[in-house]
C-alpha cells in the first residue's frame, strides 16, 4: 500500500515533539496493508537497537516491542521451561507467510489489539506486563490482559510507546495447554484458549482470546471442576463481548470456547494427577 499522505519518516532515535498525524512504525505489516489517510509522519523504531528477547537475572523474559515473530520463535527454541512450547504454538497461530513472520512485530500485534492477535494470546496467558513510555519519558506498567480493552482498542495514550512485554519466571514454569479453532483449515483464529497450571501452588489460569473482543484471563486457586469453569466464563464475558465478524458468529464462538476450555481443564487435571 502506498501511503501517499505520509510526508516524512523520522528516526525514533532523534527526539522531536509528537504531533497529530504521527504513528510509530515497527514492522509496518499493518500500516502498509490498507490506506491510512490520517497519517502524515511515521516514527521509525527499527533502529532503536533493542534486544529482541532477553532473560533477566530473576528469570523473567522481556520481549521488545520491535521483536519480530521470527525472532521470538527462534529464541523460544532455546528456552528450557515447561511453557516454552506455547511460544511456537502462538507464533504458528498467525495466518501469515514467512515474509510477514520476518517483519511483523510483537508490539505491533499487541497495539493493533485485534481479537485474533496471537501475541496477545501468548502474553496474556503468561501473565505478561506491558512497559509503556510516554512522550515526557515517564513510564507505567499495565498487564496485557488489561492493555487490550476491546476490538482495536488499547490502553495507550496519544504518543505513548509500548517498549516491551515482560513475562514472569513463574509463568514460564507453568505447564500449558493450547486449543485453537477456525471456520477454515487455514483460517484466522476464531477461538483460542490457553490454560496454565502452576506447579508451585497448583493454581490454574484459563485465557480466552479471538472469541472475545478483549483477552479474558480467569485464575483459579485450585483446578476447577467443569461447572465452576463454565460459570466463571459466563460471568466474565458479557453477551456483547463475544466477537462477531466473517470468521465466526458470536453464538458459535461462545459454544466453541466452552468446549475447548473444558478440554483444557481435563488436560491440565490429567497433568496434575501425574
Amino acid at each position: 500500500m502506498d501511503l501517499n499522505t505520509v510526508a516524512e519518516i523520522r528516526d525514533a532515535r532523534r527526539s522531536a515533539p509528537w504531533r497529530p498525524g504521527d504513528a510509530w512504525l515497527g514492522g509496518g505489516t499493518y500500516l502498509f496493508s490498507e490506506p491510512q489517510p490520517r497519517l502524515r509522519r511515521l516514527v521509525d523504531l527499527s533502529r532503536m537497537g533493542w534486544t529482541p528477547v532477553g532473560r533477566h537475572p530473576d528469570g523473567s523474559l522481556e520481549i521488545a516491542a520491535t521483536s519480530t515473530v521470527a525472532q521470538l520463535s527462534r529464541y523460544a527454541r532455546t528456552v528450557l521451561a515447561p511453557a516454552a512450547p506455547l511460544f511456537e504454538q502462538c507464533c504458528r497461530a498467525f495466518l501469515a507467510s514467512f515474509k510477514i513472520w520476518n517483519m511483523a512485530t510483537v508490539g505491533g500485534n499487541l497495539c493493533n489489539a485485534l481479537p485474533a492477535g496471537p501475541m496477545i494470546s501468548l502474553t496474556a496467558a503468561l501473565d505478561g506486563t506491558c512497559l509503556l513510555v510516554a512522550q515526557d519519558g515517564s513510564r507505567r506498567r499495565v498487564r496485557v490482559a488489561d492493555f487490550v480493552t476491546g476490538a482495536g482498542r488499547k490502553d495507550l495514550a496519544e504518543g505513548e510507546l509500548l517498549r516491551s512485554v515482560t513475562l514472569p519466571d513463574r509463568a514460564l514454569a507453568c505447564r500449558t495447554a493450547f486449543r485453537q479453532a477456525s471456520l477454515y483449515g487455514l483460517g484466522r483464529s476464531a477461538v483460542l484458549v490457553i490454560g496454565t497450571l502452576d506447579p508451585v501452588d497448583h493454581s490454574v489460569a484459563v485465557t480466552v482470546t479471538a472469541a472475545t473482543v478483549r483477552p479474558v484471563r480467569l485464575w483459579f486457586a485450585l483446578p476447577p471442576d467443569a461447572g465452576t469453569l463454565r460459570s466463571a466464563i459466563e460471568a466474565a464475558v458479557a453477551d456483547g463481548e463475544w466477537f462477531d465478524d466473517i470468521h465466526g458468529l458470536p453464538a458459535w464462538r461462545r459454544h466453541m470456547t466452552f468446549r475447548l476450555a473444558e478440554e483444557i481443564r481435563r488436560e491440565l487435571a490429567e497433568e496434575e494427577r501425574r
